[in-house]
């Protein structure tokens, strides 16, 4: 093959994602069959089906079983605003999440003690298999799930005091910060990482169970006088989100 000339698969693809984008093929109608693939831009059988597995591992289609290929819906990206931890006022953990005012959205959330994988000892400092409290969200945005989270605090902190459930007792709701000071524990600096990878199964069928779908990460830490107090996984959906940052200059 020439230096810098696309393989069959890769034209095909790219010519039915410009279809796709530009709306001639348009949400939830019909990918055309691989024989018309086939016929209408002369390629094998080998070429059409390796093009349509191209635009399904990019999320352009989907499959449904015993009907054929389908165009997905894209609805435009929400923006997901992140701007450094501000105090907000009365118990709402989506907002939290997004430290945008504007953000709306109803929860629910699990919360339940386990040991410290490798992975949570590490980032909490703690020894392997110490106890912490877990807390699941899943949190909506117009009835669809639109991000998940799960927390992890060292009950050598927490533990005994008013605040060792985030979601129960005086504070439910209120943030790291603000139910740490109330333990006397200042919390002064937050790290976050973002990175993408291939959702895990029960993310992506909590998340509208789209296989191979691929998120995006927000690993977050709370720090106080540098020990780490709180660290969670923001899960999004990275084809219908944007992570945007706000940071002031200093």
């Amino acid at each position: 093959m020439p230096f810098g000339e696309q393989p069959a698969y890769l034209r095909v693809a790219g010519d039915l994602r410009k279809k796709i984008v530009g709306g001639e093929l348009a949400p939830h109608s019909r990918l055309p069959s691989q024989a018309r693939i086939r016929q209408e831009y002369g390629v094998s059988d080998t070429v059409a089906l390796e093009a349509r597995k191209v635009l399904m591992a990019e999320g352009l289609v989907e499959g449904r079983s015993g009907s054929g290929t389908y165009v997905r819906e894209h609805p435009a990206p929400r923006k997901i605003a992140r701007s450094g931890y501000r105090t907000i006022a009365g118990s709402n953990p989506f907002r939290q999440e997004q430290s945008d005012e504007r953000a709306k959205g109803s929860w629910e959330s699990r919360s339940e003690q386990e040991e410290a994988s490798p992975e949570i000892a590490s980032r909490l400092q703690l020894t392997v298999g110490e106890r912490v409290m877990r807390t699941s969200y899943v949190f909506r945005s117009a009835g669809e799930v639109a991000m998940l989270s799960t927390s992890w605090e060292p009950l050598a902190l927490t533990g005994r005091t008013p605040v060792m459930l985030p979601e129960e007792g005086p504070l439910a709701g209120r943030g790291v910060v603000e139910r740490m000071a109330a333990i006397d524990v200042i919390v002064d600096n937050l790290v976050e990482e973002v990175g993408a990878r291939p959702g895990l199964a029960e993310e992506n069928l909590a998340l509208g169970g789209v296989p191979g779908r691929t998120v995006l990460v927000v690993a977050r830490t709370f720090y106080a006088s540098g020990r780490a107090v709180e660290t969670a996984d923001v899960i999004i959906p990275a084809d219908r989100n944007r992570v945007m940052y706000h940071l002031p200059v200093k």
